[in-house]
């Protein structure tokens, strides 16, 4: 193709200027063009909405009667300000504490049952999560938290409340543009299928995922109507990597036997959940074009933490920081028992739970790969 020449032609004729109808005509298109560019932004987050067990529970377990699953004494909070026992299962924040704190609305997210939480707190984020909870009746049952469908039933009331405090234009947008973060299904996995295999002798991994999916839909789909439109749902940890859950295949005799080492099957049970989890909120996208449904991958960084602790500044991985790290949780970490003298050197804190150092990289994991996703 031969080059095309197009000759200079200077700018100073009056009839190159553009006339009056013209530069008002400009000036109108781009008014239009911003209005409808700024109008269709995004959102930021105006606050974070936290749903499950206790991976995202700072302490509405302190105001029922559950005996074994709390932890609002010590050790537990030896490394949260003040050195308060607040009823996280940690030795001191976590992740919610992290993502709330990154986004800029609050350093700590309370417990919606902490008495001294006001409406103005709710207007920027609370946690409805209670430890021991589950998506199977079974597991309630056992353990006496609050289910995720009364933790909704509590959001509904939580609105009613902002409500009358800041008017329903205000809340309606507030929870329009909330982060809904929901972390459960660990523990029905844990009582139900692995340790107590009740639900293991009539369901496959596969069914029994499928039934707690199945029930987490519905959670899901109730705070949708409830106004929820941003949702970070958390798939489930490599279970066979708690320390407890080492423990106990190292006493059963198995390839394991006497190794503390991951219960490969058990982490497959989990990666098989995750699969069906991201399946199920890819459907619930493809329903909802009004809202995100994000899927927050625990599973990976935590087994990155475990694999490669020298990365992370850890020394230990599959024992906890407290007592023995092998089998204490809840009311067996207590004071009678010692613990290590550097928690943030160990991803665990109890034989369940992440320490402190550990919800802080899972959280910028979250904060990294799911929050954009969200806007």
């Amino acid at each position: 193709m031969k080059n095309i020449h197009i000759p200079y032609k200077p700018y100073y004729k009056k009839n190159t200027h553009p006339k009056p109808t013209t530069m008002i005509t400009l000036i109108l298109i781009l008014l239009v063009t911003t209005t409808t560019t700024t109008s269709g932004a995004s959102q930021p987050i105006t606050a974070l909405y936290v749903f499950g067990d206790s991976t995202v529970d700072p302490g509405n377990n302190d105001y029922i009667p559950t005996a074994l699953f709390r932890a609002n004494h010590q050790p537990y909070g030896e490394d949260f300000p003040g050195r308060v026992s607040t009823g996280r299962f940690s030795d001191g924040r976590i992740a919610p504490d992290y993502i709330a704190s990154s986004l800029g609305l609050k350093e700590l997210i309370p417990a919606y049952l902490d008495r001294s939480v006001t409406d103005q707190d709710l207007l920027t984020g609370v946690s409805f999560a209670s430890a021991g909870s589950g998506l199977d009746d079974l597991t309630v049952d056992f353990t006496h938290a609050i289910n995720p469908t009364v933790q909704v039933t509590n959001f509904h009331e939580a609105l009613r409340r902002m409500e009358r405090f800041a008017g329903r234009n205000k809340t309606s947008w507030t929870v329009e543009n909330a982060m809904f973060l929901i972390s459960v299904g660990s523990n029905d996995m844990l009582i139900n299928y692995f340790d107590i295999p009740t639900r293991a002798l009539a369901n496959s991994p596969s069914s029994y995922s499928e039934f707690l999916i199945s029930r987490l839909r519905l959670i899901i789909q109730s705070l949708h109507s409830l106004g929820a439109r941003r949702f970070a749902v958390a798939g489930l940890a490599p279970l066979g990597c708690l320390p407890i859950q080492v423990s106990v295949g190292s006493i059963i005799p198995s390839m394991h036997w006497f190794q503390r080492v991951c219960v490969d099957q058990q982490n497959s049970d989990a990666v098989l959940y995750n699969y069906m989890l991201q399946s199920v909120l890819n459907q619930l996208q493809s329903q909802h074009s009004d809202a995100r449904f994000v899927y927050a991958d625990i599973y990976n960084p935590l087994a990155d933490m475990i694999n490669h602790p020298q990365t992370y500044g850890f020394q230990t991985t599959l024992e906890g920081c407290c007592g023995t790290g092998i089998l204490e949780s809840g009311s067996l970490c207590n004071t009678a028992v010692p613990t290590c003298p550097n928690p943030s050197t160990y991803v665990f804190w109890d034989s369940i739970h992440p320490t402190q150092a550990a919800h802080h990289v899972l959280a910028n994991a979250l904060v990294t790969n799911v929050i954009p996703k969200l806007l």
